[in-house]
Parts: structure tokens; C-alpha cells; sequence
């Protein structure tokens, strides 16, 4: 029996799985179809997604894991032991129970990192490490984060955006925020039923907002069809929707997210504000490509802002960095009682 090290992005909207040595296997969305008449799971990942909206009243596709913390434990837990199964498959040879990085959210409760613990341990794993996902994001995006230099990263997922300064291993100012791409299309459901007296599905909203959606004015207008049901009659409508609507809809939670990065910067220490003035704010996470975000941030900081090299998957590959050498960056690891982890 090998040992297998798995590395994992435990996102409320997609579960990605990095296996040491092969890279990343899996990448699925954080969703489950469950038969409520049966209790039993039809469906999990791209298969459940497909799902949504689409089901009899007593098939429900849900999502086990809300604004970044598991809210349903025996499904979350069922989920990663058929992501676990799918490594086995991918592996093509059987492991023993694997060591396991996992990416939470900074600022989580004890009690939510013991839930994340129990969960994979529950699924199959031997041995289970925490990472905050500000610092698997930043060690993904290739950041010194071991050095006395000030990093900020901004990791803008599906159910949190994590705002950190990170020096010494350690984060030294953030935020953490219930304000991130699911509330991006809850943002503009809203506004179709306010403005547009249509009711939108999630997923049609989550198309609008990366078919139109962006944080300043684009040089070049966009313009999409928006689908769904006419609010009055019932019956369907379409109507032809531009940047400029979806801007307005998606205005007020932008800019919560950059005055949070603003208020974090005031929180920092002159000197690792120096540094950041010279290396700039990173982006991470699928909210990072939100059209001209960066343009904004940059405009209301005075620093420069840079994307991150495939920012989807900048928490995953940092669980996997750490795999690589956990040795040399255990101190980057937090326990569920938020002391080192033992290394063994």
C-alpha cells in the first residue's frame, strides 16, 4: 500500500484536489444532488451542477458548504470520500488512508475547523492539515511568504473573499468577508426581479455576470440576452442586458470588497505597506476576474494590482506547494486548537 499526500481547495462553489506528484485531478463544483423520499446522493460535482434547477420537488441539488464552512456535515463528508474514491481510481493502485491539506477560510471558529478536520478524516484521511486560504493563495501565486517583506493577496472565491498581509509565514493583518461570487449573482437576481420584473435561475445569473459583468467602465460595451420569467405574466422573457445594468447590479458589494482591502492596508504596518507599495496587491479566486477589478482596486489604493496566474486555482496549487515541503513550511499550518501541527 503507497502513501498518496492530497492537497484541496474545499470551496462553497468548487472542490479542487491536488495529488502530490501528479498535480491537480480534480476540479468540480461543490454540489450534491440528494434524493430527500430515499436520503440517498445521485449525484456529485459536474453531474449534480447540471441538476440544479432541473429536478423534481423531492431531488434536491445542494451545496454542503456555505460562505466557506461546511453547513451540512454528512454530505460534505460523503463528498470528499467520493473525491477521495475518484483519486484512488485516477491513482490506478490502492493507498492507505493519505495525509491531506485542506484550505479554510481565515477567521473560521474552532468548531468549523474541527467540522473540515472530522469531515475528511471521516471520508479516509490518516492525517489532516489547515491552511488559511489567503496563505495557500499567496504560496500558489509563488509569493515569499516566509520572508520578512510584506505580501498582500486578495483571494476572492465563491462564498468568501480573504484579504491578507502576509510576512514571516504568518498573517499579519485581514479580512474575511460573506461577500464574493455567490453574492455577485444574488446581486444580479435582485436586480433582474427589481429593475427588469424577470426572475433569474443561479445559474443563469453566474452566466449574465461572466458573460457582462465588470467593476469600472469598459472600453468596449458588452451586450448579452438575459432569460427568464416575466415577474406579471409567468410566462418566459428576454431581454438584451449591457455591462452598464450589471455594473450598477453588482456596485455596492465591488466596493465593499474595496474598502475592506483599504481598511486592511490601514491596518498594516508602515514598513510592509512600503513593500506592498513596491510589489503590489495580488488577485486570486474566480472574483479576480471580474472585468477591470483590478483598474479599480489599483484607482482606490494608489498600488499597483496584478492577477495571478490561473487564479482559480491559486488556493489548490498552494496545498500542493506545501505537500511538496511541509517540512520547510509546517509554520504556515494551523491546527483546529490553532497550534503548529506536529509534522511526522
Amino acid at each position: 500500500m503507497l502513501n498518496q499526500d492530497i492537497g484541496i481547495d474545499l470551496g462553497t462553489a468548487n472542490t479542487l484536489v491536488y495529488v502530490r506528484g501528479k498535480g491537480i485531478v480534480i476540479n468540480e463544483p461543490s454540489v450534491v444532488a440528494v434524493n430527500k423520499k430515499t436520503n440517498k446522493i445521485l449525484a456529485i460535482g459536474n453531474e449534480a451542477r447540471n441538476m440544479v434547477g432541473r429536478t423534481p420537488a423531492h431531488i434536491v441539488a445542494t451545496r454542503p458548504l456555505t460562505k466557506g464552512v461546511i453547513s451540512d456535515f454528512e454530505i460534505t463528508e460523503q463528498m470528499l470520500r467520493h473525491f477521495f474514491d475518484r483519486v484512488r481510481n485516477y491513482a490506478r493502485f490502492p493507498f492507505s488512508r493519505p495525509r491531506v491539506v485542506i484550505g479554510i477560510p481565515s477567521g473560521v471558529t474552532e468548531v468549523e475547523k474541527r467540522a473540515v478536520e472530522d469531515a475528511a478524516k471521516n471520508a479516509g484521511a490518516r492525517q489532516v492539515y489547515l491552511i488559511e486560504e489567503p496563505m495557500a493563495a499567496a504560496i500558489g501565486a509563488r509569493l515569499p511568504v516566509q520572508e520578512a517583506a510584506g505580501n498582500m493577496i486578495v483571494d476572492i472565491g465563491g462564498g468568501t473573499t480573504e484579504i491578507a498581509v502576509i510576512s514571516l509565514g504568518g498573517i499579519v493583518a485581514f479580512r474575511s468577508l460573506r461577500i464574493a461570487g455567490d453574492k455577485l449573482n444574488d446581486d444580479i437576481i435582485h436586480f433582474a426581479q427589481e429593475e427588469m420584473k424577470m426572475v433569474l435561475g443561479e445559474r443563469t445569473a453566474e452566466e449574465i455576470k461572466i458573460a457582462t459583468g465588470s467593476a469600472k467602465e469598459l472600453e468596449d460595451p458588452i451586450v448579452a440576452p438575459m432569460r427568464g420569467r416575466d415577474v406579471l405574466t409567468g410566462l418566459p422573457k428576454e431581454i438584451m442586458i449591457s455591462d452598464t445594468h450589471i455594473r450598477r447590479a453588482l456596485s455596492r458589494s465591488v466596493y465593499t470588497i474595496v474598502e475592506a482591502i483599504k481598511n486592511t492596508i490601514e491596518e498594516t504596518p508602515p514598513e510592509l505597506v512600503a513593500d506592498i507599495m513596491s510589489k503590489g496587491i495580488i488577485l486570486a479566486g474566480g472574483g479576480s476576474l471580474l472585468r477591470n477589478l483590478d483598474k479599480l482596486i489599483a484607482q482606490e489604493t494608489l498600488m499597483p494590482v496584478y492577477v495571478t496566474e490561473d487564479p482559480l486555482t491559486s488556493v489548490v496549487r498552494g496545498t500542493g506547494i506545501v505537500l511538496e515541503d511541509i517540512d520547510g513550511l509546517h509554520e504556515v499550518l494551523v491546527s483546529a486548537d490553532s497550534a503548529a501541527i506536529p509534522v511526522y
